[in-house]
């Protein structure tokens, strides 16, 4: 792993999210708790209050069905008032008070709780669909003997039901008409309707005569007064009597204006039989205004503290589950730390990068030590064989058995040498892994540094048999250091010559493209293996074990041709085929 922890990855998104989550839930429990708690004890209170304030309103407008002033409704107000535990107050449309069940400021600038008007009925209080009060007869009421005739007929209808098994029963209705009802679905067939079918247009003369007067009004209202294609039909059989109108030279049955000057009509008919429309006021009797109050019940409190205490006990166990997931990585780093093993990737989030960057950090420093320790023993090894020859001609001149003699400082000073080289290179890597390796850098004709190598190795190639030539242009030019570059160039070629065998060739190229310069070292030597390629690099490696340091170098020029070209900012690549030859390429940036 590398780079930043993806956001949907990270830890502190995890925590937020769960924190967050955690906080959603005790949150919206407990406000849907206290939502629902006080909902129900508002519903309860409402639920009384509105049930109160209907039977207020229905008894009302009971009495203005039935009456044609208020003025006799006070008693009716205070018996309300009094089995309702609330103020009743009516007013007229103007505010004016009607009547009032207490004392006190009249609340005539609130919102009433209804319009008391039987012709014009609050369904969103009644729950019904009809407008005008059944209990409205007006000019429809039958008399004594009209009341007896409607009643053998009902009779009649009552047996048709009896002979076809339907049973039914004789209600009556608010205009003494005496109606025949069956209990629901008990008349699937529709029996009843069959039965009164013969007798629904027989109106009594009372009736007719109310029904000619709304035919009139109906046809006024259509614009042509006295005109008889107006007929209107009731039909008795349905509690409240339902009415149609026919206007057989304009309207079809059922049109919008016929029925909507057949409501004005049975309006304008049925208003001299009621009370004026009233306001209806139900509030508080202590204060007057209209307010809707509740307590909450010991159920309600100890329910509240229960998912209380239930919500409080999910967040702790939430709380502690979450704790012990975090810490749980962080223990098993630990004891990996502490025994020095890999520690398990389970996660992509920080926890998962410490984990890796532990165990890459742990790898490495294997590696590390396992490079010092190797490191050592290979300079023991390479410093061990110049010394011990060294100190044997010394001890030889010293015994008398060989003569300090010119040959003999020869092999001192070789020796000597070789040490000189070893440290050197040494020092050069040191610097270099350290970031305190000088450079100097300054515009380097490319072809003037490949000739000065050329020549300085041309013959160790020709004792060698190798051919050595280069092919630079001569005009190609890059900023860098001439003494180190000339550094790199020619440990490559003293490399490539040392395993080129005899009639083989080494050749130096150079190329630029794109603000790089590449030089290339090819020769035909013997090759590397391709298991060998990665390790060419490492300090001290030799592909030929059996080579020493005379014949295979000190083992270090590869590694610091490297390190001095990335010390340029540049690397060194090599290709190699067994048999056929290898090819170092060395990229430099042309203003490095």
């Amino acid at each position: 792993m590398s780079g930043r922890v993806p956001l949907r990855h990270s830890l502190v998104t995890r925590l937020l999210v769960t924190v967050i989550g955690v906080l959603v839930v005790a949150v919206a429990a407990t406000a849907w708790l206290a939502t629902q708690t006080a909902t129900r004890a508002i519903q309860q209170e409402q639920g009384r209050s509105l049930a109160g304030e209907k039977g207020v309103y229905e008894a009302l407008v009971g009495y203005a069905a039935t009456h044609k002033d208020w003025s006799g409704a006070g008693p009716l107000l205070r018996d309300q008032a009094r089995s309702l535990g609330r103020r009743v107050t009516l007013t007229s449309a103007h505010r004016q008070v009607i009547a009032d069940s207490a004392a006190g400021p009249t609340p005539v600038t609130g919102l009433p709780s209804a319009t008391v008007d039987p012709l014009r009925l609050d369904l969103g209080v009644t729950g019904g669909t009809e407008t005008i009060d059944a209990r409205v007869v007006g000019p429809y009421r039958l008399t004594g003997t009209e009341v007896t005739s409607v009643r053998k007929i009902a009779q009649d209808v009552l047996t048709c039901l009896n002979v076809a098994g339907v049973e039914g029963r004789v209600v009556a209705s608010p205009t003494g008409r005496p109606i025949v009802a069956t209990a629901r679905g008990s008349d699937p067939k529709g029996v009843l309707s069959e039965c009164v079918a013969q007798y629904q247009n027989w109106n009594m003369p009372t009736e007719e005569k109310a029904i000619h007067a709304l035919e009139k009004l109906t046809a006024t209202c259509l614009g042509r007064p006295g005109s008889g294609d107006v007929v209107v039909n009731v039909n008795w059989a349905t509690q409240p009597p339902t009415f149609g109108a026919i206007d057989g030279s304009l309207h079809p049955r059922g049109s919008a204006q016929v029925r909507s000057c057949l409501d004005q009509s049975r309006h304008a008919q049925l208003e001299p039989y009621t009370a004026p429309p009233a306001l209806l006021f139900v509030t508080d009797p202590d204060t007057g205004l209209a307010r809707t109050t509740f307590t909450l019940s010991r159920e309600n409190v100890i329910r509240i503290a229960t998912v209380t205490a239930a919500i409080l006990l999910v967040t702790i166990l939430v709380t502690v589950l979450l704790g012990c997931r975090l810490v749980r990585p962080l223990r098993v780093l630990t004891e990996s730390a502490a025994r020095q093993i890999p520690a398990p990737v389970t996660t992509r989030d920080e926890i998962g990068y410490l984990a890796t960057a532990l165990n890459e950090a742990m790898l490495s420093r294997g590696e590390a030590e396992a490079q010092r320790r190797a490191m050592v023993g290979d300079i023991a090894h390479e410093l061990r064989n110049p010394l011990t020859n060294v100190r044997s001609w010394l001890e030889a001149a010293q015994d008398g058995l060989a003569r300090p003699d010119a040959h003999l400082l020869a092999l001192l000073h070789d020796e000597t040498v070789l040490l000189q080289h070893v440290i050197d290179d040494l020092a050069d890597l040191a610097s270099a892994d350290a970031g305190t390796l000088s450079l100097h850098p300054s515009r380097v004709i490319v072809r003037e540094s490949v000739d000065q190598v050329v020549a300085a190795h041309i013959s160790a190639a020709e004792s060698a048999g190798v051919a050595l030539t280069a092919q630079v242009a001569p005009e190609m030019t890059i900023q860098a250091d001439p003494v180190r570059l000339r550094q790199v160039i020619g440990n490559l070629v003293a490399n490539a010559i040392r395993y080129t065998p005899r009639t083989g060739a080494v050749t130096v190229t150079a190329a630029t493209d794109a603000g790089t310069v590449t030089i290339t070292v090819r020769d035909t030597g013997t090759g590397i293996a391709a298991d060998d390629l990665p390790k060419i690099f490492d300090r001290f490696w030799r592909a030929d074990p059996s080579r020493s340091r005379t014949t295979g170098g000190s083992g270090l020029g590869l590694a610091i041709a490297r390190q001095l070209t990335r010390a340029h900012g540049g690397d060194i690549a090599v290709t190699s085929t067994v048999g056929e030859g290898t090819t170092f390429t060395i990229h430099l940036p042309a203003g490095a």
